[in-house]
């Protein structure tokens, strides 16, 4: 395990080779339905014994990508092979290379070149984040879903979840921090109505009708970033001088506090503190549903 652990800040290739047994150089080989296939080899693949990966993050595939790919596939065969593991008799699911898959079904290949690796569930989640994440085509919200993905079902941190994708905590807490946004924001995020940046000082707004508002006013007049951050700075600013003067900046511990209890609930959480120590935790929910969900995950 700790092999496999210490491999994976290094990108896709050393987790491979840190959960996988070494492949001996051998020439590639043919099979069909009909032929046992071992562990640990390259060869030609009869498509219909291969299945799609269940842990795939990626959301959607850009049909004229595919397309192009496609056309090339059908021109040049798969230069690149994907990688699969083998999870039964001639049954086989892709760790790696769905797109490529798609696109050789598409042009009616009956084979593909495969690599054939070991991996546990586990290991194929992390595998296919950290491919997806490194191709960088992932938009922000299926990055974020990922990356919320390995923290729930890997039991990570996400000092942690940086270090498998090679990116800083700073990078992956902004990332998470979208899947706050309202779900209408998100599906734009996700549609590429609005960049990262825009997204990022949305965030800044006191509250979800104040987002959407100008969220729309984005996809709509097409507003620049610096516009929308000088907004949120105009909010802040109707704050009443009595309301900030009251306000006490919170210790570093009550603040990371805040930050996870948000993370962990997806939600927003406000906690305030006054001058004596005495404080409240404010947290937002949309719904009887929402409401539930949140009762649920402060009772684990």
């Amino acid at each position: 395990m700790s092999a496999k652990k210490a491999a994976l800040g290094k990108g896709l290739g050393a987790l491979l080779d840190a959960s996988s047994t070494p492949v001996p150089s051998r020439p590639v080989v043919k099979t069909n339905s009909d032929t046992e296939v071992g562990e640990g080899g390259t060869m030609f693949l009869s498509i219909n014994l291969i299945e799609a990966n269940p842990f795939q993050p990626r959301a959607h595939f850009d049909k004229e990508a595919l397309d192009e790919l496609t056309d090339s596939i059908k021109l040049h065969g798969v230069i690149q092979p994907i990688t699969v593991r083998k999870i039964a008799d001639n049954k086989f699911q892709i760790i790696s290379g769905e797109r490529r898959f798609r696109a050789s079904q598409n042009a009616g290949l009956k084979e593909i070149p495969v690599f054939i690796r070991t991996a546990d569930d586990q290991t194929m989640l992390e595998m296919a984040i950290i491919e997806n994440v490194q191709r960088k085509d992932l938009n922000a919200i299926e990055v974020a879903l990922s990356y919320q993905r390995l923290i729930d079902e890997c039991d990570i941190t996400q000092e942690k979840v940086g270090e498998r994708v090679s990116k800083s905590r700073v990078s992956v807490t902004n990332y998470l921090r979208l899947l706050n946004l309202p779900d209408e924001i998100q599906a734009g995020i996700r549609d590429e109505r609005i960049s990262m940046g825009h997204a990022r000082a949305l965030l800044s707004f006191s509250n979800e009708e104040a987002m959407v508002k100008v969220y729309r006013a984005i996809v709509e007049h097409k507003l620049s970033v610096r516009k929308v951050e000088e907004l949120a700075r105009e909010e802040k600013d109707l704050v009443s001088p009595k309301q900030k003067s009251k306000a006490v900046k919170l210790p570093q511990n009550i603040a990371e506090f805040q930050e996870n209890l948000s993370f962990h609930l997806k939600t927003k959480v406000k906690v305030s503190q006054d001058a004596n120590g005495k404080g409240k935790i404010t947290i937002d929910f949309k719904d009887q549903d929402h409401l539930d969900k949140i009762l649920s995950l402060l009772d684990n």
